[in-house]
């Protein structure tokens, strides 16, 4: 197994892939140890346990360096937070930089007087995907109630499977829908909506890189011409579900924030309105709360 990772280390260079990709693998499908790994004590080892064969752990890494497989599909999991994912082509891979999307909440509520309220109320991630979203605020907020919707039934079930996992199954309802349609007996009643919509414009979907492009639901990407067509949508029709103070938050492109900025205060049903920078010093999200 060490001439392998020895191996599919040269590859990964050759193919400018992250050779870190090549020890996940064998984490996450062979069960090798990480210190094994750093002090190349493996290299002594002549047979280790594994849950996959080595032909089968060639042909999926084959898969990586010629089908431009994501790494996080092969091994079937993402780390996010403190949570480990189940991840699938039927999902977007849960991004590093959407973890901070929790601490935003965490960090509003330390500054509102309705605080106790609120964080006693109904929350919703809206466009679930992998349940990452719903997981952290079920984690964060433990007497909340969370809903997540998702349009996809299989992305509901990656969700679903994810919560069952992490013990939150009884703390998230999951509805199937577009949006808010699967809400309507929530209107008014929202202590906060947050979600991280497709945002990319549709001209640009298909110059990502493969791993993105080829490989992840379009459904999840794709915003529209000018990429705010769902954020748009989130704006408008928002108010009608948030209580009086609740708040609004989502994940943009960089670049869309004064866009989005100005989609809120156009409505007029919002205040507080400001971009929230990610830990590169870049706007990542926009927060309001409904007047």
């Amino acid at each position: 197994m060490w001439a392998w990772r020895s191996q599919a280390r040269a590859q990964a260079q050759i193919h400018q892939i992250d050779l870190t990709e090549v020890d996940w693998l064998l984490r996450g499908l062979c069960q090798v140890d990480s210190l094994a790994l750093r002090l190349g004590t493996l290299a002594q080892v002549t047979q280790v346990p594994s849950r996959v064969l080595l032909a089968e752990l060639e042909a999926r890494w084959q898969k990586r360096l010629s089908d431009r497989v994501p790494i996080q599909h092969l091994v079937g999991e993402v780390a996010w937070r403190d949570l480990s994912l189940r991840v699938s082509p039927a999902v977007l891979i849960p991004r590093p930089e959407t973890e901070l999307v929790i601490d935003v909440v965490m960090d509003w509520l330390a500054q509102n007087p309705q605080a106790t309220a609120l964080s006693q109320g109904t929350w919703v991630d809206l466009g679930t995907g992998s349940g990452a979203i719903a997981l952290g605020l079920a984690q964060a907020l433990p007497k909340a109630k969370i809903l997540a919707v998702d349009v996809s039934g299989a992305a509901l079930a990656i969700a679903q499977q994810n919560a069952v996992d992490h013990g939150l199954s009884d703390r998230i309802q999951f509805l199937q829908g577009e949006w808010f349609e699967p809400l309507s007996k929530w209107h008014g009643q929202l202590a906060g909506i947050v979600s991280n919509p497709p945002y990319i414009p549709t001209a640009v979907v298909s110059t990502l890189e493969p791993e993105v492009a080829h490989h992840e639901p379009h459904l999840a990407l794709d915003g529209g011409d000018d990429g705010l067509a769902a954020i748009r949508h989130l704006v408008i029709t928002a108010p009608d579900y948030l209580v009086a103070g609740g708040l609004w938050l989502v994940e943009h492109m960089q670049g869309q924030s004064a866009a989005i900025r100005e989609l809120l205060k156009a409505t007029q049903q919002y205040r507080e309105i400001q971009p929230v920078a990610d830990l590169a010093r870049c706007d990542r999200f926009v927060q309001a709360v409904r007047r």
